[in-house]
């Protein structure tokens, strides 16, 4: 059976407009041609009439003799005949012919010729004669143009009939578009625009009629099959809302453990408690009967139990320590990832432990950080279960959280130790170099003591005591110094208020107006870095105090093109390359020291009576600028 032909919206209009419109070319083509006849009869009866003038002409001008104009007339008189004979479509001028018309013109030229006769001959005319010959030709041409005229007058007839069927045709091909229209566009966009209020009301029973296989039928048929298709979707949306509820809330609970774990993590101080946060943290989550974590040693040979949650008291002791190997939880060498063991299906024996807490399955999940094994975690479950892909998904994560947080609690012990370590090490160095002095010459002098004793030396005893007294100050005054040096500390940003902070206790200790000078601007200095700048401008500062007898101390600051530092007094001075002063040379050995441990440069110029100078140039400066006074001598640079 052939399938019936589809007439598209454009071929109905189509098939519509074609006729009306040539049936409106036709009769506006003919009314242009019928015009055209009359526009042409028209203007042979004005040429007729111009012949009706030109005899009277011609009979006046025979009557008078005056051959000349009657030559010239004639002439005319036949170029009218000829013109109306012939036509002439450049003045749209012919004569309608028929029957009639083609009678009376040919007794026109009939009667032309015995009139125009006379001209040829010589002599004058009867001139009453003529007269009654030329009112005889006038009433032939006369006729002749009521011939033509009562052509015209059909032709004008036929003309208004022409126009009157172009109107009706206009007026039936408006209403026949206007019915078209109406029927295959109007009406389909209604129906249409109905539907889609009612659609938007929600109400997705709607369905459009399709009574065509145009375009309409078309978009009909779509509208039909979109609403069908929100029908069913609507019928189905509470179930896809509940499962996507379902699949949000869970989403929200997986985020919700893994911003709860990470809070965990922060808040640990102890792998202990981590470890115990973490197991109830994770039995929660997962919903399982019980957690453990293990933690395995750096040759992996032993797992030690470090936390757990919902486990015996006598399943906690069995397994306080497995070695690697022995237990199918316990195995350093497994892939990383999720493993289910099911306790009932493996050989008896297996797993004692969790058998006999009536464990149905457990579930391992290694504990790695970089492709290292550090442990492991174990959820035990009183049932058979199979964790889903989502929930081994969020057991990794935690694992890998927890695998985390372990390794940086060992880190910030590691790095704690070898802060204390580091502490230690400074604080014996500033004993050893300071006060281990001190005590050692006093050891010496209480032996003196006991030898001038033991001779009865009574002035000797008394130089001595002094000499112990004097030492015994100094070594008092030294732990003093010791505590204000530890308690002043850098600051992050600049090390002007810790420079500041060191001159105001210098001050109050020694009783010597110091005064700070800052210039330039630098990139601020490390904390690290501050410190030990600190402690080299304290011992200097010390020595000042000890030593210099000054009345006043200036520490001047340099930022660019680099940091340098320099401690100035107007003390008594002394000679850099005299070994007697022993304990001005252990001080300036205790900066050096400093500084080299930096990578900075430190110089020290002084001479006798004219003060000293500290000058400390951080790693990168250039050479010191300027030379010394002259007198003045300059100690080596101290690396």
């Amino acid at each position: 059976m052939s399938e019936p032909r589809r007439w598209n919206l454009g071929a109905k209009l189509t098939l519509v407009a074609v006729p009306v419109l040539l049936l409106s070319l036709l009769a506006i083509a003919a009314t242009l041609w019928v015009s055209w006849q009359v526009e042409g009869g028209v203007a042979a009866v004005n040429e007729a009439g111009r012949m009706r003038m030109q005899t009277y002409r011609l009979a006046l001008s025979m009557a008078t003799a005056d051959d000349a104009g009657a030559q010239a007339l004639v002439e005319s008189f036949d170029n009218s005949l000829a013109l109306l004979r012939r036509g002439d479509a450049e003045r749209r001028l012919f004569v309608p012919w028929d029957d009639t018309v083609r009678q009376r013109f040919v007794a026109v030229e009939r009667d032309w010729q015995q009139f125009r006769s006379h001209t040829d001959v010589p002599g004058p005319v009867n001139v009453p004669a003529l007269r009654i010959e030329s009112a005889t030709f006038v009433a032939h041409i006369d006729a002749l143009v009521d011939a033509i005229e009562s052509h015209l007058s059909n032709w004008t007839a036929l003309q208004h009939l022409l126009q009157i069927a172009v109107l009706v045709t206009v007026i039936i091909g408006g209403i026949m578009l206007l019915l078209s229209g109406y029927r295959f566009v109007l009406e389909p966009l209604q129906q249409l625009e109905r539907a889609i209020k009612r659609l938007q009301e929600g109400d997705f029973s709607v369905r459009v009629a399709n009574n065509s296989q145009d375009e309409f039928g078309t978009l009909a048929t779509g509208f039909n099959e979109l609403t069908a298709h929100l029908q069913s979707m609507y019928r189905d949306l509470e179930t896809k809302v509940s499962e996507k509820t379902s699949e949000l809330q869970e989403k929200g609970e997986r985020l919700q453990a893994l911003y709860d774990m990470s809070r965990l993590i922060a808040n640990a101080n102890t792998l202990e408690d981590l470890g115990n946060d973490f197991c109830r943290r994770v039995a929660s989550v997962a919903r399982a009967d019980a957690v453990a974590v293990r933690w395995s040693g750096q040759h992996q040979q032993n797992y030690l139990l470090l936390a757990s949650h919902g486990l015996s008291r006598q399943m906690i002791d069995e397994e306080q320590c497995v070695k690697a190997g022995d237990c199918r939880c316990a195995l350093p060498q497994a892939e990383a990832g999720v493993r289910v063991i099911p306790v009932r299906l493996l050989p008896q024996g297996s797993l004692p432990h969790c058998a006999h807490a009536d464990f149905e399955t457990v579930v391992a999940l290694p504990i790695r950080l970089h492709e290292r094994s550090m442990g492991e975690v174990s959820l035990f479950y009183n049932a058979q279960i199979v964790p889903s892909a989502a929930e081994r998904s969020l057991l990794e994560a935690l694992t890998s959280h927890l695998g985390a947080a372990m390794e940086n609690l060992r880190r910030d012990g590691l790095a704690k130790e070898a802060a204390i370590s580091q502490e230690r090490n400074l604080l014996a160095r500033e004993l050893h170099d300071s006060i281990a002095q001190s005590l050692a010459f006093l050891k010496i002098q209480v032996q003196l003591m006991r030898d001038a004793m033991n001779s009865a030396d009574t002035p000797r005893m008394r130089e001595v005591l002094g000499e112990i007294d004097a030492g015994v100050r100094e070594s008092y005054g030294d732990v003093r110094e010791l505590l204000l040096h530890f308690r002043t500390r850098a600051n992050t940003e600049s090390i002007e208020p810790a420079l500041q902070t060191t001159l105001r206790k210098f001050e109050h200790q020694s009783g010597v107006a110091a005064r700070l000078s800052m210039h330039g601007q630098g990139l601020p200095l490390s904390p690290e870095l501050q410190i030990q700048v600190l402690h080299v401008l304290q011992e200097a500062l010390s020595n000042v105090r000890k030593h210099a007898r000054a009345s006043q101390v200036w520490l001047d600051v340099q930022q660019q093109p680099h940091w340098r530092f320099e401690v100035r007094d107007d003390g008594i001075g002394f000679r850099p390359e005299d070994r007697s002063r022993g304990e001005t040379h252990v001080g300036l050995r205790i900066m050096a020291e400093r500084a080299q441990r930096i990578g900075a440069r430190l110089e020290v110029i002084s001479s006798p009576g004219r003060g000293t100078s500290v000058l400390l140039d951080l790693p990168g400066a250039a050479a010191v600028e300027g030379a010394p006074a002259q007198g003045d001598e300059v100690a080596p640079a101290l690396h």
